[in-house]
């Protein structure tokens, strides 16, 4: 039940056990390690206060406001969160069921405040799913909320800013109008189900999958409403209590993340040459998983490429390949969509579909055949979506440097030499230029995490060492301090909320340390901080 190195393998022992740790962790704990959401945990704290930990969940979202009243990341990223709380904090205040009224008003009137700032001042929305929808959809229930206390003369809000307004409206009245047309739902809808507030309420067009609504606590809470009223499904209270964790606590936005987790994690192990033997228990799950039409990254979400490639790539690199045909469902003629009827593009999904049928053509017979011939081409596309400054940037994560890594490791090992090798030279270049003052690098600021995507880079690719790469890789490579506990990994991916996927953040960690065993002409004199334990959640 362990994954082990090879005999006879070089590696650097606290690798070895951290690996065995990560390994455990994704036996044992199937259902992912993920942060807690504020934009997820508000919409369970409105639509089921009944669910047990209903006060840790209030607590939490009180103690995670920031100084400047609003909740989340840095700039457009604070919005949806922000929306949340406040409308979660107005609806418990209107319900009667806070013990603190006056904390709880405190808090939702500097959120209200500056949430009517930024939408005021048009701040823009970066490409999370489903915020065109959730905004307007939260802004209608916060005027719901005001207008209820102005109405009784409340002295909470009197000076407040009063009824949002300038919120587009156009796209989420669409989705009423489709859904209330008695056409089918859109798959992709379904988990960001409780837009439709009311109108989500055991909706006839939409199923539980194993218990879930769009593997979102929020969807499901939506759509369940009132436990008590008849035919409730024992199967998706089982998976709301689940979501809460043995604390009843705050919620992810996505749960379980099982595939999602263990592809990605392995992945960035097997990429890095960290030698694995994984649990065969492990590997039949994940070869189990992928079906003709693919798979999604949780239950009752659309099969995607992303998740399906990763899968694939790293199943090959272990030894147990599985034919990559279902990948062409999503090919578009000119890249690969993340699902079927996608808005948008995601170079991120089309570097792992260029690793995943790169693999194949490069190793199997019936690969070189089927998919040589689209690998070149999907290369070219990835040179072309590089920015002018030499990274890429993508609708899946917040920094450009998981991009990065993601596009110039594919391009680096897949690619045709012509392609990658201009794309990957002006990556390392932007790299080496955009290291900050004390070694690490960062979007919006200095991160293990973006450290990591960077180091992979200028550790990881097969080019000649540019000029800096040397003097960067020593200045970086001692920041990269491991950290055991889920909070010090600032959220960067992107679901409705920012939020970090702990085990895969920590193996892109370990992996750079596997690297820096092979390029020890690199390395050899450059600091190791220690790694630490990757311990349980509790």
């Amino acid at each position: 039940m362990t994954a082990v190195a090879d005999a006879g393998a070089r590696h650097e022992p606290a690798v070895a056990a951290s690996v065995r740790e990560l390994h455990s962790a994704m036996v044992l704990e199937p259902a992912g390690r993920v942060t807690p959401s504020v934009y997820e945990t508000g919409r369970v704290v409105a639509d089921a206060p009944w669910l047990t930990g209903h006060d840790r969940r209030l607590r939490y979202l009180l103690d995670t406001q920031r100084a400047d009243g609003g909740w989340g990341g840095p700039s457009g990223y604070a919005v949806v969160p922000t929306a949340s709380a406040v409308e979660a904090l107005l609806g418990t205040l209107r319900d009667g069921r806070a013990a603190d009224p006056d904390g709880l008003a405190s808090a939702a009137g500097r959120g209200l405040g500056v949430l009517a700032d930024w939408l005021g001042q048009g701040t823009s929305l970066p490409d999370t799913p489903a915020a065109d929808l959730i905004v307007p959809a939260l802004v209608q229930r916060i005027n719901y909320q005001l207008a209820f206390f102005a109405a009784r003369g409340d002295r909470w809000f009197a000076d407040g800013p009063g009824a949002i307004a300038g919120v587009d409206r156009r796209r989420i009245d669409a989705v009423h109008a489709l859904v209330a047309s008695g056409r089918p739902v859109p798959q992709k809808l379904v988990h960001a189900f409780e837009v439709l507030g009311p109108a989500a309420y055991r909706h006839a067009g939409v199923s539980p999958v194993a218990g879930a609504i769009g593997a979102s606590p929020a969807a499901t809470a939506a759509w369940l409403g009132d436990p008590a009223t008849p035919g409730a499904d024992p199967e998706v209270l089982a998976y709301l209590r689940a979501a809460v964790g043995p604390l009843d606590g705050p919620v992810p936005c996505t749960t379980p993340i099982t595939v999602f987790e263990r592809a990605w994690t392995l992945s960035n192990l097997v990429r890095a040459g960290v030698p694995l033997r994984p649990a065969p228990k492990l590997i039949a799950e994940l070869v189990a998983a992928l079906g003709p039409q693919g798979v999604a990254t949780g239950p009752g979400l659309p099969a995607d490429a992303d998740t399906t490639s990763v899968a694939l790539y790293v199943l090959a690199r272990l030894g147990h390949p599985v034919d990559p045909a279902s990948l062409l469902l999503f090919d578009t003629g000119t890249h690969f969509c993340t699902w079927r009827g996608e808005d948008g593009r995601s170079v991120t999904t089309n570097a792992h579909v260029l690793e995943a049928l790169g693999w194949h053509a490069r190793h199997t017979a019936a690969g070189a055949s089927r998919y040589a011939g689209r690998v070149p081409a999907l290369a070219g596309w990835l040179a072309d979506e590089q920015q002018p400054d030499g990274c890429w940037a993508d609708r899946w994560h917040a920094s450009p440097y998981y991009a990065t890594a993601c596009v110039v490791t594919a391009l680096d090992r897949y690619a045709p030499a012509d392609i990658a090798g201009p794309a990957v030279d002006r990556a390392i270049d932007w790299l080496v230029a955009s290291q900050r003052a004390d070694g690490t690098w960062g979007r919006f600021a200095g991160t293990v995490e973006e450290t990591a995507y960077a180091l992979h880079v200028l550790l990881g690719t097969r080019r000649s060492v540019r000029p800096g790469v040397a003097e960067a890789i020593a200045r970086g490579f001692p920041q990269l301090a491991e950290v055991d506990d889920r909070h010090e990994h600032p959220p960067l991916w992107h679901d409705k909320d920012l939020y970090t996927p702990v085990l895969i953040v920590r193996a892109a960690v370990l992996g750079v340390r596997q690297l820096a065993v092979a390029r020890d002409d690199l390395v050899s004199n450059v600091d190791r901080p220690p790694l630490r334990t990757c311990t349980a959640v509790t």
